[in-house]
């Protein structure tokens, strides 16, 4: 195949959507076209893996009862984690949105499968977490190629892997990486809004 000529127009608007990508937490209800999705899961199928290995697995969360642990996780998670902060740093932590669990009309709990034969094991040996740092790349490449769709994306961290594992009865050699709120943002910004509200800035 020839090699591709990205013209000046598409790089630029590249950029912008590399630019432009947010952390959604805050998120409309309205369903999301099930084809769509599994367009965007085929594109991040197209993500770099050590060994050409794909490791990663999109489980998607439509079982009440288990999102509503998941959902347990993440609030016990995140009050023992304001606990870690004292002064205004706690009095922030407690204002910021960091989950859009309830809102999200659409949940993907991303796994590594460490066991996976896939790949044969080449380039593993002396470093076996890019396995994971692959599973990394899909789940950027899912998320700039939703973005680009108008579909928003937000990466759920506080929460016990083992409780989502568990929930979802996924095997003992699968492990989280990510957990994923999808759907239409209610709002869009330029800038994160952990930048908005003070927490940090870019560099």
């Amino acid at each position: 195949m020839a090699g591709r000529n990205f013209d000046a127009a598409f790089r630029a608007e590249f950029e912008d959507l590399v630019k432009w990508r947010r952390d959604v937490r805050r998120f409309k209800s309205d369903p999301v076209d099930p084809v769509l999705l599994t367009h965007l899961l085929e594109l991040a199928d197209h993500a770099p893996s050590v060994g050409l290995s794909q490791p990663w697995r999109f489980v998607e969360v439509t079982d009440k009862v288990a999102r509503k642990a998941i959902i347990a996780s993440y609030e016990s998670c995140n009050a023992q984690a304001l606990e870690n902060y004292d002064g205004d740093d706690q009095a922030l932590y407690a204002r910021l949105k960091l989950a859009g669990l309830r809102e999200a009309p659409v949940h993907f709990a991303v796994f590594c499968d460490e066991q996976t034969l896939k790949g044969k094991g080449l380039g593993q040996q002396t470093m076996p977490e890019t396995l994971r740092y692959s599973v990394v790349t899909a789940v950027h490449t899912f998320w700039l190629a939703a973005r680009a769709a108008g579909v928003g994306v937000g990466w759920v961290s506080i929460l016990e892997p083992e409780a989502v594992r568990k929930a979802l009865a996924t095997p003992d050699s699968w492990t989280l990486v990510a957990y994923l709120c999808v759907g239409f943002p209610q709002e869009e910004h330029d800038d994160p809004e952990l930048e908005r509200a003070g927490w940090e800035r870019r560099k």
